[in-house]
């Protein structure tokens, strides 16, 4: 998969969640018993579920608890693990080495055993499992962040910027950071895959997204019980989704690390 065809799958999948309410032809949460593991027709393109709700409906819907987790989790720790990151190769010393064991530290613990003390903690929902993975991807993007900063805090241009008066900050902030910013899209893109797979998880095992909402981790998890009854369209047709939608951001991420290091 090049990274164009990657690029236009993630802006497809955009494109589905912003104009959900418009695209889906019926209301996601509209339960009709009667109707229950219908197969595809044209009231139902896709079928529906074991409560008879329009499948294609809660897919579309779906992504938008599929997409909006990863992306807070991908905004908070990148924003979080570029400032720390920054700050430690600015003033080294100890307060990098301190930096550098409280990464190490967070970094030995799973992201995703986080996620889940935190729900058993503070109730299942997307809000804490959200905190809980962004604090856990901060030392990822942390580590590689100060590693590229290193670099450029070593080359003659801040040497010559520094002697000239101009402030550590306005360094770190006007010179540094966009000489790393390639990297840190890259990473972000990365690790909006990785969010997508830990949140659409705990959503399968009932911590993450609560019914009746739809999001495609839950679909999963509550179409199990239509495979046992050969009715696998649920669970089926949400699980390509969460795969191709993360094989295409690791794709894509993949092409912006290239890029960049191809740059560099």
């Amino acid at each position: 998969m090049s990274g164009w065809v990657a690029l236009a799958l993630i802006g497809l999948v955009g494109c589905l969640a912003v104009l959900a309410p418009l695209l889906a032809p019926h209301d996601p949460n509209a339960v009709d018993l009667a109707g229950a593991y219908q197969g595809s027709s044209g009231a139902h393109l896709l079928g529906t579920d074991a409560s008879g709700r329009d499948l294609l409906s809660r897919l579309v819907h779906g992504s938008r608890t599929a997409l909006i987790g990863p992306f807070l989790v991908v905004v908070i720790s990148t924003l979080l693990g570029t400032v720390l990151a920054l700050a430690a190769v600015w003033f080294g010393g100890w307060f990098d080495q301190m930096v550098v064991r409280v990464v190490d530290a967070v970094f030995a613990f799973p992201g995703l055993l986080l996620a889940i003390l935190a729900t058993a903690l503070f109730g299942s929902g997307l809000n804490a499992a959200v905190a809980a993975l962004s604090i856990a991807y901060i030392p990822y993007i942390a580590r590689i962040v100060r590693s590229a900063a290193l670099r450029e805090r070593s080359l003659p241009y801040v040497a010559a910027l520094q002697v000239q008066g101009v402030h550590g900050v306005r360094i770190a902030v006007r010179h540094i950071l966009p000489n790393v910013g390639g990297l840190i899209v890259a990473n972000a893109t990365l690790a909006f895959g990785f969010a997508l797979m830990d949140l659409a998880g705990l959503s399968f095992i009932g911590l993450g997204v609560q019914p009746p909402t739809s999001d495609w981790g839950a679909m999963v998890g509550t179409g199990m019980a239509g495979v046992l009854q050969q009715h696998p369209q649920e669970a089926l047709f949400a699980g390509a989704l969460v795969v191709v939608t993360v094989g295409a951001v690791n794709v894509l991420g993949d092409r912006l690390t290239e890029r960049w290091e191809a740059r560099s």
